[in-house]
Order: structure tokens, then sequence, then C-alpha cells
């Protein structure tokens, strides 16, 4: 995985948020569950959604008014990349 710069502290997904206004979010998958993560738009259109497997680490790219959720499990930061 990439280095990554933190620019914020961790929250989790339960309810949808644009993680400080991020660009680029480090998602954690701290369960032994897989879990859906769904990405929206500033008016809740959802742009897609994806699956990440238990104990998983994924980056996601994003405009920063767009939405992510997930579950209680699933923890986000803002990062900035280092690449």
């Amino acid at each position: 995985m990439a280095a990554v710069k933190l620019k914020g502290s961790e929250i989790n997904l339960a309810s949808a948020t644009n993680v400080e206004f991020a660009t680029l979010v480090r998602l954690v998958n701290n369960s032994s569950s897989i879990q859906l993560v769904t990405h929206a738009d500033k008016d809740g259109q959802v742009k897609g959604t994806f699956t990440m497997t238990a104990n998983s680490v994924e980056l996601i790219k994003k405009t920063s008014s767009d939405t992510l959720l997930g579950a209680a499990t699933t923890l986000a930061v803002k990062v900035a990349s280092t690449w």
C-alpha cells in the first residue's frame, strides 16, 4: 500500500459524511465481516457502492463534497498521497 500523510482524525461511517471535505480517504473495515460502502454526491445521489472484505484497507478518491456511508466499524480518515 502507498504511504499517506494524515490530514485529520479517524471517524466511523455510521452516518454519511464528507470526511472533512477530503478528496482522498483511507478506509478500514475494522470488522471480521464484509461491509458495504456507499459513495454519494452532495445531494445524496448514489455514485456507486463497493464491498470491503473483512479487516481490509482501501484508499478512495472523491470530490470534496461527496459523502461516504458504511458502518460503525468502517473507519475513515482524510489523507494526502505521498506518491
